[in-house]
């Protein structure tokens, strides 16, 4: 029998084989946590927009008591209030009943306040705390919350999604006699092979998704890079400058990643049952390489560190039980 022909019928026997499952447990178990993250992240971020509109509280009132202060005594009230800082945004529209939204910087540091209108009095953030987490949560997916050195990280962690993807489908591979079988978990497993089956068809049936994911999780790791391969490859002019391939294939990238499938002319134009169905099939999918982390982990738990413990354990009892 040849190797290609022991590939195909008994995988598991090949050397090959044995390697990349080798390269994905380890890969696997080293990124884990970080595909954990992005991948629940992700996936609530889905509903970002409902989550920004949950969030958005009703205008702040003020009680209307003699004349509304000037825009520049308000200015100087907020700096009272704030020593040091600077005031780089007042909101231009005043209402008589509503509080005013200005924001001060100082060295980096912005704070976003609601002044009272008549007196000047400091009424809290402007900014609800529901907002804050959801732009938080979004800074953490996108650049982990360092800023561009954090998405360039982002962008390596993709490359380490596509390795751990593209090694586990070659180790998903059982043979022709029972490839099909795979494709779903057999009722009477026990509880470790269930783990392994369910583990290989989640990773089967999602693996378009993460290669998605990962392929634009690189795009947008370093989004210039990608611009700028593009305009070598076809350089810009007024006669294509609607039509370049690199520009469509970098305006599908941004566009899968977050799900917004109206960008991209497939339908679901606006809010609807079409949207909210795209919506819930990128949670769902989004939300596949945590369930593969976590089967994953505890398969290597069963296959490699609870023999380990195990065997260390016995092995300090005889220790124990000669002294």
């Amino acid at each position: 029998m040849t190797y290609w022909e022991r590939w195909l019928w008994r995988p598991q026997t090949t050397w090959l084989r044995k390697a990349i499952f080798q390269l994905h447990l380890w890969s696997g178990i080293g990124f884990g946590l970080y595909v954990f993250l992005v991948s629940v992240t992700g996936s609530v971020l889905v509903y970002r927009n409902e989550l920004y509109r949950a969030a958005t509280r009703d205008p702040v009132t003020v009680t209307t008591s003699g004349p509304l202060l000037a825009d520049q005594q308000l200015k100087e009230a907020a700096e009272r209030a704030y020593p040091g800082y600077n005031i780089v945004f007042m909101d231009p529209a005043r209402y008589p009943d509503r509080a005013v939204s200005i924001s001060l910087e100082n060295h980096g540091q912005r704070k976003n306040r609601l002044f009272n209108p008549y007196t000047g009095e400091d009424l809290g953030n402007s900014v609800p705390l529901g907002i804050w987490m959801v732009s938080k949560l979004l800074e953490l997916h996108d650049d982990l919350l360092g800023g561009p050195t954090g998405r360039s990280i982002n962008g390596l962690g993709a490359i380490c999604v596509l390795v751990v993807a593209l090694t586990g489908i070659v180790v998903w591979w059982p043979g022709i006699k029972t490839w099909r079988r795979s494709l779903t978990i057999t009722g009477n497993a026990g509880r470790w092979r269930f783990l392994w089956g369910l583990h290989g068809m989640i990773g089967f049936w999602s693996l378009a998704f993460i290669l998605m994911f990962g392929v634009s999780g690189i795009y947008l790791g370093d989004p210039e890079r990608f611009q700028n391969l593009a305009d070598r490859i076809e350089p810009l002019t007024s006669a294509n400058a609607r039509t370049r391939v690199g520009d469509q294939v970098i305006y599908w990238l941004a566009y899968l990643h977050v799900g917004r499938i109206d960008g991209i002319g497939l339908g679901c134009k606006g809010p609807g049952v079409c949207d909210q169905t795209m919506k819930l099939i990128w949670a769902i999918f989004g939300l596949t390489p945590a369930a593969l982390f976590i089967t994953g982990a505890l398969v290597w738990w069963n296959r490699v560190a609870r023999k380990k413990v195990s065997t260390i354990s016995q092995a300090g009892a005889r220790v124990s039980g000669t002294t």
